[in-house]
């Protein structure tokens, strides 16, 4: 991996933990940590799902690719929003800037972890599912991930370890 990595990006599916454990491997590493939900917030003064009413599904996604394009910061812990897999742009600069690490939950984990999915800004088409989203992106953050970290039954602190751990042992950042 190369030198210029210098970010950590945080990807998967909402309520796989990206926000809670990048805030713990941030402060692990002494980086700053950076939410690009919030950055899109801040951005365009609105909540996400205000912007998913306003603009639609397709339309979000567009602000959601044109603030991660964007995004330059050096030693940072970045959680992505969920649906960042989508727009082609936007991954391979992240890639670019940083280790994609894909924090991997099982369907059954995520129904027991999240609440009312519109609240959180989650991006379901009409008659879609938390299933078939579940299907869909999966091969997405497959794809786009540099490291592949299994969180399954893991603790907060035992995932935040083993990132850290890895970025150590690689020296990937």
């Amino acid at each position: 991996m190369s030198d210029k990595k210098k970010n950590l990006v945080l990807i998967g599916m909402p309520g796989a933990g990206k926000s809670t454990v990048g805030v713990v491997v941030a402060k692990m590493l002494g980086y700053r940590f950076l939410d690009s939900d919030l950055v899109i917030q801040e951005r365009f003064g609105k909540l996400l799902h205000e912007l998913i009413e306003e603009h639609g599904i397709e339309g979000f996604w567009k602000l959601e690719n044109e603030v991660n394009a964007s995004l330059d910061t050096e030693y940072a812990v970045i959680a992505t929003g969920g649906s960042v897999c989508y727009e082609q742009e936007a991954m391979e600069h992240l890639g670019k800037i940083g280790t994609v690490v894909y924090l991997k939950l099982s369907y059954e984990s995520l129904v027991e972890r999240l609440g009312d999915l519109n609240a959180r800004g989650v991006t379901l088409r009409t008659g879609q599912d938390l299933r078939g989203l579940y299907e869909e992106r999966t091969p997405l953050y497959e794809r786009y991930a540099g490291v592949t970290v299994d969180c399954e039954g893991k603790q907060l602190r035992d995932i935040a370890a083993e990132i850290c751990d890895l970025v150590r042992q690689e020296k990937t950042v």
